[in-house]
């Protein structure tokens, strides 16, 4: 089978390896003449984002780039990367890596001549008519990571340096021109990292599969995300080169992050302020609240599941789900609980009020009340 695709849903994606080498002209293609290539620290270093800006370059785009953005980025990366924009006289956005890199490079092209404050677009009604469109810059996104589905959202998340709170920022023209899924690109992720985004990967799907709200589309895509999930994951895992593994996570990223249209839940209601003050990654942090929050939501998603079960293979029903996802976790390293991610007990009680502040909350199976909520934090220490 070949892993080559041009597809139109939800943006223009250009699938296939060795599909980098299309970056230029589809910058060129969205009016950029001077791209700002946005990714992190780390990546900054490695032979693919030299291999990115090589290709840039060679087409007279030149080969700018800004890496200061953390894991959990927040808007003073923002600002920093603002600055860099103006000051090198960017016309567009490249964003490249992860999650992190490709929500902060939306933000920057988000903010480049807004009227208001980011904090003000907040992704809460019609919140996101406050910004003038026509000032957002054209985005590219370019994923080296299988996990957050950031480039086919019209989203990004942005952490408040002074609340410690994860705040998710909406526009609709947040979704890139032209996203480039790049299979080879996400080979040299280390263990951990292909790890946690692919826990990632399957959190969207399997809370977007279970939430409450209609969206039958929204059903089916998560249904196979998880399929592809638990077939990829552990491939990509053992066989770091394995590109039709590596293939087959990257749509399943892509697939979560449109799935979740549909909702997300406990799992991400969790993990956002777990992440948000402890730095952890998002992914990971995901995978090690996984089991307890499908043991919350039991009474109202046992047959769900064991529909699910059914379809992707899983004997035993709801029992048999939560098994399988155990032992991937065992296979995956992933740490038991919150105590072995470094969180204390001392502050469930803020994090706790964190975590109901968090807008996931609303798609949850089972309502979040403070009194469960804290008990569920327990439950995963």
């Amino acid at each position: 089978m070949s892993f080559t695709a041009n597809w139109s849903y939800p943006t223009v994606i250009k699938f296939g390896v060795g599909r980098i080498s299309e970056l230029a002209q589809h910058c060129q293609a969205t009016g950029m003449k001077r791209p700002l290539l946005v990714t992190d620290k780390a990546l900054a270093a490695l032979p693919i984002t030299a291999q990115a800006l090589d290709v840039l370059d060679a087409a007279g785009l030149g080969r700018a780039v800004f890496s200061e953005v953390d894991p959990n980025p927040t808007e003073a990366n923002m600002n920093t990367g603002l600055d860099a924009y103006r000051a090198g006289g960017h016309d567009g956005v490249v964003a490249f890596g992860g999650g992190s890199a490709l929500d902060l490079g939306k933000m920057i092209a988000l903010m480049v001549d807004q009227p208001v404050g980011v904090w003000e677009l907040e992704d809460i009604g019609d919140w996101w008519t406050r910004a003038n469109a026509d000032t957002i810059a054209p985005i590219i996104a370019v994923p080296t990571t299988a996990g957050t589905g950031s480039e086919v959202g019209r989203a990004g998340v942005l952490t408040d340096s002074a609340t410690h709170r994860k705040k998710i920022i909406f526009h609709p023209r947040l979704m890139p021109a032209v996203t480039i899924c790049d299979p080879a690109l996400t080979v040299g992720m280390p263990a951990f990292i292909t790890a946690g985004t692919g826990m990632d990967a399957l959190a969207h799907c399997l809370e977007a599969y279970c939430s409450p709200h209609y969206h039958p589309m929204s059903q089916g895509i998560a249904l196979e995300g998880m399929r592809l999930v638990f077939e990829n994951l552990p491939r990509v895992y053992a066989a770091p080169d394995d590109l039709e593994g590596r293939a087959n996570m990257m749509s399943a990223a892509a697939m979560g992050a449109v799935a979740f249209q549909k909702g997300l839940g406990a799992i991400h209601a969790l993990s956002h302020p777990i992440g948000a003050v402890y730095n952890t990654h998002h992914g990971t942090t995901n995978a090690v609240v996984m089991p307890m929050v499908l043991d919350f939501n039991r009474a109202e998603i046992e047959d769900r599941i064991a529909r699910a079960s059914a379809y992707i293979g899983i004997n035993g029903g709801f029992d048999g789900f939560l098994t399988r996802i155990m032992d991937l976790r065992a296979t995956l390293s992933i740490p038991e609980n919150l105590s072995a991610l470094g969180v204390e007990r001392a502050r469930l009680d803020e994090l706790t009020d964190m975590a109901l502040l968090d807008p996931s909350c609303g798609g949850n199976p089972v309502e979040m009340t403070r009194e469960n909520t804290r008990a569920l934090f327990d439950a995963c220490m």
